[in-house]
């Protein structure tokens, strides 16, 4: 007879939504931290610091532009049947959950890029080890954010 454990319970009382929105994030990640990778390379000949900048807003322009698509295509029929106030409430607590999420990512990923950079790793490698480390961040915080707020 299988037993049923804490672990298996918790696993089974997973928000679908909050699984879609990390989803989401990782779809994002890859995109974004390819992409910035190949940018902080090409950017490689300028200064560290300009590097980082400019690799960093080419990731946010990527990833935002991505996960604002995928949100929307994974929650549209979900929203239609909310009532607007309902649906108010939520993305002020995904907004507010993002933005606590940005800060610590942002937080992260400049002083680690920049370091990285500064020791002399390839550009590109410098960009994805820091986007994986502030990315890990970003997505534990957003996700306990979520979850403390209930918005999912």
């Amino acid at each position: 007879m299988i037993q049923n454990n804490g672990y298996q319970r918790d696993a089974m009382k997973l928000n679908p939504q909050l699984l879609q929105i990390n989803r989401n994030f990782l779809i994002c990640f890859v995109i974004s931290a390819s992409l910035s990778a190949v940018s902080s390379q090409l950017l490689g000949d300028q200064e560290n610091y300009l590097n980082t900048t400019i690799t960093i807003i080419i990731g946010y322009i990527i990833y935002f532009g991505i996960f604002s698509i995928l949100f929307y295509m994974n929650n549209i029929e979900r929203y239609k049947s909310m009532k607007s106030n309902l649906i108010k409430k939520e993305l002020l607590a995904l907004i507010s959950s993002f933005g606590v999420g940005e800060i610590i990512y942002l937080g992260v990923r400049w002083p680690t890029l920049y370091y990285f950079l500064e020791i002399s790793i390839e550009p590109y490698l410098a960009s994805l080890i820091s986007e994986v480390i502030a990315t890990g961040c970003y997505m534990a915080s957003v996700t306990i954010f979520l979850r403390k707020t209930k918005a999912f």
